[in-house]
């Protein structure tokens, strides 16, 4: 079924505020699982919301969490979370590190103990739209094994990277496992067997069964050579920033740990690519950008992303594809009593 984008923000709000969010989080929150579903990535859209929205009654997410200052050194800015939803809590790290960027050139934003942030290239492709170069990593639950193990230790390692070009910014967004977790969900919710090689059970066999997937293990992409990437990101983001290692993270979809906190950690690279030419030139980086996304499509080829509408593109009338039972689904959910009655 079609639905407005304009109805997937109204929804997601209403329902989170129902939940306990405020207002400006909640529609911060609700932007960014919009804008997944408009880019087609419903993985990381409002298939994710029923079980945000039972985390924060479960208080397994911090509705009255606050962006509390750690160590602000003006191009290091750490952040700890209190346990509070991930999206509006980068989709405010990403405007705290735009004046920073253009004072300094570049700026680091890291956020601890915080949750889920949904789809990354969402932050990177608003960086872009603002004029900067940026890097996004997230650490979450285990589910990719260390090379040649059969348990759990690192996430699936999620990374983006935007750049700004016009009329469409190049927005790189990529889970290092085979597959993104997201992605296994929907299967799992529509009954569907997984492509060969995607997935692995607990006991470490592969598997095509969806379900079993969620309670096991994700293939890292390119063998060895993803899993030491994503050691990479998991370095950058749980062990660096904290508090808790991916292994020792609660699963997302597990509904006994709704009560849990996540202690998920997020970092966020932001650059002025006018202040980046060796020859002092503003401009230079950003010809540079758009000479090799024309490069591409001359070769036959794209650049990654810019398929994909802008955000500032999305208006509230686009259509968004929507599966119907889990729009009814949450047109029936109990949050939306709970707003009416404040």
């Amino acid at each position: 079924m079609k639905v407005s984008y304009g109805d997937v923000v109204q929804l997601a709000t209403r329902l989170l505020q129902g939940t306990g969010l405020g207002e400006a989080e909640a529609a911060s929150t609700a932007r960014v699982l919009a804008l997944a579903e408009a880019w087609d990535l419903g993985s990381h859209g409002l298939l994710r919301l029923p079980v945000y929205l039972d985390r924060l009654q479960a208080h397994g997410y911090n509705a009255d969490a606050a962006l509390r200052p750690v160590t602000d050194l003006g191009a290091l800015l750490v952040l700890d979370g209190e346990a509070g939803m991930g999206h509006w809590q980068m989709s405010s790290a990403v405007q705290m590190a735009l004046p920073r960027a253009t004072e300094f050139g570049l700026c680091a934003v890291a956020v601890g103990n915080s949750s889920h942030c949904g789809a990354l290239g969402v932050y990177a492709a608003d960086a872009a739209e603002a004029g900067m170069v940026s890097l996004v990593f997230s650490s979450g639950p285990p589910v990719l094994p260390a090379w040649g193990g059969t348990k759990a230790l690192l996430s699936t390692s999620p990374i983006a990277a935007g750049f700004p070009l016009s009329p469409r910014p190049a927005v790189i967004d990529l889970a290092l496992s085979t597959v993104a977790r997201g992605k296994i969900a929907a299967y799992a919710a529509r009954g569907e067997e997984l492509p060969e090689g995607w997935a692995l059970d607990s006991d470490g066999q592969p598997t095509t069964d969806a379900k079993a997937a969620l309670s096991g293990l994700l293939s890292p992409l390119g063998g060895a050579k993803g899993f030491a990437l994503a050691y990479m990101v998991e370095s950058l983001t749980a062990a660096m920033v904290g508090p808790s290692l991916s292994k020792d993270m609660p699963d997302f979809f597990d509904r006994n740990s709704l009560g849990q906190h996540q202690g998920i950690a997020h970092l966020l690279l932001m650059f002025d690519p006018t202040r980046a030419d060796v020859g002092a030139d503003p401009a230079g980086a950003t010809r540079r950008i758009a000479e090799l996304s024309k490069a591409a499509k001359d070769g036959g080829g794209r650049t990654p992303g810019t398929r994909r509408m802008a955000p500032s593109e999305v208006q509230p009338n686009f259509a968004v594809e929507m599966d119907e039972s889990l729009w009814t689904k949450l047109q029936n959910r109990p949050e939306l009593n709970a707003l009416s009655l404040k």
